[in-house]
């Protein structure tokens, strides 16, 4: 593909040889002859000299080599994943039912839809057009898939829970098991609430590999069009999560926490259930929240703090273990002034 059709293809600008032939797209410092690179940050500036890659992609000319031809763009790493789209063949299973799958006579089925082996489809399911169904998936009674869905092996899909469009399950996902919800008895076991509600995945969205969303005890566990969830995340039952919002792997949310849109919640979060957490919120890794967070708002820490504080008290951290040591020996000068003076008054 040449540099000027990749340049149209994702509405940027080329610099220098635009019939320059492009044969993939590779890191900076990695890339090769005939490959294309991009630079977003710039800690990677200093590959920029030393680079093999036939052209770079990049937000300013004065980033590029004498002679060195490149794509002009505002948001690079966004025109870099564009690219490797271009370039990108993910591997496709062919339209049909596998002999070895199991289909309920029930179950309604869009026009071009794979479903490979060793498939369950439960009674009453509702398939839209162009899905894929990766081999070893089960989808429950009752359950619906909107079109272009791509479900990798290894899912269970329960009853009654609803995908949108364009949604893609990562392997072993879970969606729509039960709710962890018991109620205690007077000798102090527990009685299991029956979880009766259902989940709903609107459009667009990205579920990471071996993440479960439970359904909700009464109505629904709701994650709304565009969100992307990581691997290994657990979403309570009865929450909800607004749209273009970011989880990152080992998210996890009690029940009935409610996430605002475009919220980033970077690794191993764990968030407290019955809150509610604004739009455009960004808490960093591992930061424990345990109550509800304004818009807008960047956190730190657990319990979580604002950001800018918990960087502060970074800051600090090697110096409190050597306080201890310091306030015992204010103490003895303390000591040692107080019974000087008292001497001296005798």
């Amino acid at each position: 593909m040449r540099l000027g059709e990749i340049a149209a293809r994702t509405g940027c600008q080329v610099i220098g040889d635009a019939d320059l032939e492009i044969t993939g797209v590779a890191q900076i410092e990695s890339a090769v002859a005939g490959e294309l690179t991009f630079l977003s940050n710039v800690k990677y500036r200093k590959y920029l000299a030393t680079t093999r890659a036939s052209a770079v992609i990049t937000d300013r000319e004065s980033h590029l080599g004498e002679g060195q031809s490149g794509i002009i763009s505002p948001n690079p790493y966004l025109t870099f994943a564009e690219a490797l789209g271009l370039f990108h063949r993910p591997v496709k299973q062919a339209a049909g039912i596998d002999p070895r799958a199991v289909v309920a006579p029930t179950a309604l089925i869009g026009e071009g839809v794979s479903i490979g082996p060793f498939v369950v489809i439960g009674d009453g399911v509702r398939i839209g057009d162009r899905v894929t169904i990766m081999g070893n998936t089960v989808v429950y009674d009752g359950a619906e898939i909107g079109d272009d869905v791509l479900i990798h092996s290894q899912c269970t899909i329960r009853e009654r829970c609803r995908l949108g469009a364009r949604v893609i399950l990562q392997n072993q996902v879970v969606i729509g098991g039960d709710g962890f919800g018991y109620a205690p008895r007077a000798d102090r076991s527990w009685h299991k609430i029956p979880q009766t509600g259902i989940v709903v995945i609107e459009d667009d969205v990205e579920i990471g590999s071996g993440t479960t969303i439970d359904r909700a005890t009464i109505g629904e566990t709701v994650i709304r069009g565009g969100t992307k969830i990581d691997n290994l995340s657990h979403i309570g039952h009865g929450s909800t999560i607004g749209r273009d919002t970011l989880l990152c792997a080992q998210v996890g949310l009690a029940g009935s926490t409610h996430i605002g849109n475009q919220v980033i919640l970077g690794g191993q979060v764990g968030v407290a259930g019955h809150l509610t957490i604004g739009d455009r919120v960004m808490a960093t890794a591992q930061s424990g929240i345990p109550g509800s967070v304004e818009a807008g708002r960047s956190i730190s820490g657990s319990p979580a703090i604002d950001h800018r504080a918990w960087r502060r008290f970074c800051a600090i951290f090697d110096e409190i273990a050597d306080w201890p040591k310091e306030i015992r020996a204010l103490r003895e000068r303390l000591t040692v002034i107080e019974e000087t003076i008292e001497r001296e008054n005798q």
